[in-house]
């Protein structure tokens, strides 16, 4: 992977959202977006992560609820696409990076095709230590709550039938679909559980790392696996294995890991989402 240039971002400088309620104009390329979860206000919602364009050193974003039905539209955003929307700063979120986008106001200005475009944009945030960042939320906690790492090697990826909804998650579904609105077209759908669950196990270039164990919430997972339904469970996971760890991971890859917390449990990082340019 690229050095990092001098004008890189601090990795241990957390993004500061302005206080106040106060919309922005963020420019943004987004580099993720993951899988949705359940919600009772919007039926299912992303997280999209992003760098911020707009300002003298390129900053983390999250934007935080999407609609994912939203997302499905071809006129939709899509990953290394550059937008620019208006949002405000997530208040209730404790995560510095976190904002509440007003989608309305979303226009894709640009895209970045293939690796070599989006290379210089993306190498200046990659790092080695995924352990430096887990000492940093449990130790001075909301720290950076988004990354890039690059691992020193890549162990795994353990695959698991998924086991539904929890009983909550269930309930958020329940009460959306019971509610009325004047926008709907036509009955409200409940949003299916994937049918797999994922992890990915690797060592970061920490010297002492006893190696970390994430799961993969990368939207093109769960998408993946849906067109997978004609093969039985054993087969479906070999596809899976096949292009998430044989091909995203092979040795001629220099793959990093887009990660992110969880806002109640900020020592909880997942993979979000994988860039993988030829060595």
């Amino acid at each position: 992977m690229t050095q990092q240039s001098l004008f890189a971002p601090d990795p241990d400088a957390p993004t500061r959202k302005p206080q106040g309620n106060r919309p922005e104009r963020l420019k943004l390329l987004i580099v993720v977006k993951a899988a949705p979860n359940p919600s009772q206000a919007y039926g299912e919602t992303v997280c999209v992560a992003a760098l911020r364009l707009d300002l003298e050193k390129n900053q983390w974003v999250r934007l935080y609820p999407i609609n994912f039905r939203a997302l499905e539209d071809p006129n939709a955003f899509q990953k290394y696409d550059i937008v620019t929307v208006d949002a405000k700063p997530a208040l209730a979120d404790p995560r510095y990076e976190s904002w509440r986008p007003i989608m309305p106001t979303l226009q894709k200005v640009g895209h970045l095709g293939g690796w070599a475009k989006r290379l210089p944009w993306v190498a200046d945030h990659v790092e080695g230590s995924m352990c430096d960042l887990l000492d940093a939320v449990r130790s001075n906690p909301p720290a950076r709550s988004l990354a890039a790492i690059h691992p020193r090697q890549i162990d795994g990826l353990d695959i698991e039938p998924h086991p539904g909804w929890t009983p909550e998650e269930q309930a958020k579904i329940d009460a959306y679909l019971r509610q009325e609105s004047l926008f709907d077209s036509g009955p409200r759908t409940a949003l299916e559980a994937p049918r797999f669950k994922a992890w990915y196990r690797y060592r970061c270039h920490t010297r002492s790392c006893k190696g970390h164990r994430q799961g993969v919430l990368d939207w093109e997972f769960v998408a993946h696996q849906r067109r997978l339904g004609a093969l039985d469970d054993t087969a479906a996971k070999q596809e899976l294995r096949k292009r998430w760890l044989e091909k995203i991971c092979a040795t001629d890859r220099d793959t990093v890991f887009f990660v992110g917390n969880q806002a109640k449990r900020q020592h909880v990082f997942s993979v979000l989402g994988a860039f993988y340019p030829r060595r």
